[in-house]
């Protein structure tokens, strides 16, 4: 008999580890290094959250040199590749992401390695959420999401965004109902992005996950 299909294929986008181009609103609260640390900490627990939660295969798209050891070590935690984005600006590498997953995927994730509370059972509220809407979006508390489903997906949804910005859920929500989808939200979670996110960080790093 066939394998059975995976619910989803997740993919996970991460930048590259340079120190002072990551994690850059937590300077000068960290250093640049120590802002790329957190960086790179948050990259391997997302990566490790999304392969033990048995939703699907894992890709991990990074915005470049792929063979970099952090990438390497998400290998080890079950990610099955590593592979770049394309695209001029977040909103389009998204976009080509998902477009191009959907082509081999009924269903695919699309998270960043901002929110630790990426776990099991939000990503299979996700999965849940797509059996009853072509699109699904997880809320971030700073205005963003952290967190896009999709069984179909179209280049408006991207198009037009102040991506980094506490603009991007409501203007995407904007599109979508421009659009005339049907869509489905899920719970609001954390990025840790800002110095006052680190407490929760620290937190769930003391609980050793």
């Amino acid at each position: 008999m066939p394998a059975e299909a995976p619910a989803a294929l997740l993919i996970q986008f991460a930048r590259a580890p340079l120190a002072g181009q990551v994690k850059t609103r937590m300077i000068p609260t960290l250093s640049a290094t120590e802002a790329c640390d957190l960086h790179c900490a948050l990259v391997r627990w997302t990566a490790r959250q999304l392969v033990a939660s048995g939703v699907g295969p894992v890709q991990l798209a990074v915005t470049s040199d792929a063979q970099h050891p952090l990438f390497q070590d998400c290998l080890a935690y079950g990610v099955g590749e590593v592979l770049l984005q394309r695209g001029a600006d977040l909103g389009e590498r998204m976009f080509h992401a998902l477009s191009d997953a959907l082509a081999c995927y009924e269903r695919v994730i699309l998270v960043g390695s901002d929110c630790p509370g990426l776990d099991g059972p939000y990503l299979t509220q996700a999965v849940t959420a797509l059996d009853q809407a072509p699109l699904v979006l997880g809320p971030a508390q700073d205005g963003g999401y952290v967190l896009i489903g999709a069984r179909r997906i179209a280049r408006e949804l991207f198009e037009g965004i102040d991506w980094g910005t506490d603009h991007v859920y409501q203007q995407t929500v904007s599109l979508l109902a421009a659009l005339g989808w049907n869509w489905q939200s899920l719970p609001e979670k954390v990025d840790i992005d800002r110095p006052e996110d680190l407490p929760q960080w620290h937190a769930l790093v003391q609980q050793g996950g």
